[in-house]
């Protein structure tokens, strides 16, 4: 057992935690188990109508809540308060009457930037969007303001159609744009040609998928068919499955100690 998991190749295509790749918490937790964990940066980020978005942050009044499904949202908040005037607003008062109404979160990741900007939050075990969305609809409140929903160019429309269908309203901003990782082709050739195929290959996004598939189905099929892919979540298990591609396996909840799991599972196959 130790034998075959020692040597495990395992590709993470991702949008990187730290700066430090190696210090990711991903590739520490596959490391520990003795896999050989690589990460190569899929996306990049552009933030955009910060001032437009303090402006809503600014009148808590007119919302019933908040909602964050990346890391991304709250680092636009984080951005926005790195003006002093802002800053100074939302220690005075903003924080404490956004803490006074639900902050929903999906994942740890994101419930722990939420923390850091003084917020509390709920739904974080959630996991997946349409999850947090079950969790928002199933307390039956009556709404007479909106819940405003930070998010990127590229959001799913599974959590504004939950809640559109339960009649609780939702204001979106979009805060930031996803696009490819300007590297992403250089670092994948480079790695296919120093470290060989690896044995997995995992996805953490739909739209990291669509950046590297023109890469990968280029790929001869003998390399290809070496290689077990997995997914991070149910989304992204699907835009797999949809552009043709097999799903060995999905984490039971994105966390990098399920991941591990998983990937042991299908190196033991």
């Amino acid at each position: 057992m130790g034998g075959l998991s020692s040597t495990m190749k395992v590709l993470l295509l991702k949008d990187p935690k730290t700066k430090d790749l190696a210090s990711d918490p991903y590739v520490k937790e596959l490391s520990s188990h003795g896999l050989q964990a690589t990460l190569i940066p899929v996306l990049s980020f552009k933030f955009v109508s910060l001032d437009h978005f303090f402006d809503k942050l600014s009148h808590p009044e007119s919302y019933a809540g908040l909602i964050f499904t990346s890391p991304r949202a709250v680092e636009a908040v984080k951005l926005c308060l790195q003006k002093p005037a802002h800053k100074e607003a939302w220690k005075d008062h903003l924080c404490a009457k956004w803490n006074s109404k639900p902050v929903y979160v999906v994942g740890k990741a994101t419930a722990s930037l939420v923390e850091e900007i003084g917020l509390s939050s709920e739904g974080e075990g959630s996991g997946n969007a349409e999850k947090l969305a079950e969790c928002i609809c199933s307390k039956g409140l009556s709404y007479s303001a909106p819940i405003l929903f930070p998010c990127g160019s590229l959001k799913k429309e599974v959590l504004p159609k939950k809640l559109q269908e339960k009649n609780v309203p939702l204001e979106t901003i979009t805060v930031y744009q996803t696009g490819p990782h300007p590297a992403i082709q250089v670092s994948l050739s480079d790695y296919f040609t120093k470290e060989g195929v690896p044995a997995s290959i995992v996805f953490f996004s739909p739209s990291g998928l669509k950046y590297c598939l023109l890469f990968l189905k280029d790929l001869p099929s003998d390399q290809l068919n070496q290689i077990k892919f997995a997914a991070i979540g149910p989304t992204t298990a699907e835009a797999m499955a949809e552009e043709g591609i097999p799903v060995s396996c999905t984490a039971q909840n994105p966390t990098p100690q399920d991941l591990a799991i998983r990937i042991k599972q299908i190196g033991m196959q």
